[in-house]
């Protein structure tokens, strides 16, 4: 378990995105006024602006939107890991969400690649939604 790399702290507006990451589901805020999806996790819709909103199970498929190869480790933490894809990812439910590409070389990621959410367990607390290619 990684302790040393900087980790997300939920606050009252993520913190069910947060429980559903570690239990392996991808969770959305759909707004009960206009039903739009929005990430990320906020108190009033960014469309309408009501504060009424459902948390929704995210199909969890999306394409590659934009991506960047990352070569020099930010931190300490992450210089085993470079390099690595850092992502912009659009989901099936129109919102585009920042995160990494694993399970696949970075020059293979392309722009408009299908892929897939993936969780990884980062420590007992904290677990990140990820994204591989899709499988056919």
């Amino acid at each position: 378990m990684d302790t040393q790399r900087p980790l997300p702290k939920p606050d009252q507006d993520s913190v069910a995105y947060w429980e559903a990451a570690r239990r392996h589901e991808l969770l959305l805020q759909q707004c009960s006024a206009c039903n739009k999806f929005r990430f990320y996790p906020r108190c009033i819709c960014p469309y309408c602006f009501s504060d009424k909103f459902e948390w929704r199970q995210a199909a969890g498929r999306g394409t590659v939107y934009s991506f960047t190869i990352i070569h020099r480790a930010p931190f300490p933490a992450f210089r085993d890991k470079v390099p690595y894809v850092l992502a912009l990812i659009e989901l099936t439910e129109g919102v585009r969400m920042m995160t990494n590409i694993l399970e696949c070389e970075p020059n293979m990621v392309e722009i408009g690649m299908p892929v897939e959410v993936t969780f990884e367990d980062v420590t007992e607390e904290v677990t990140l939604p990820q994204f591989r290619p899709a499988k056919a």
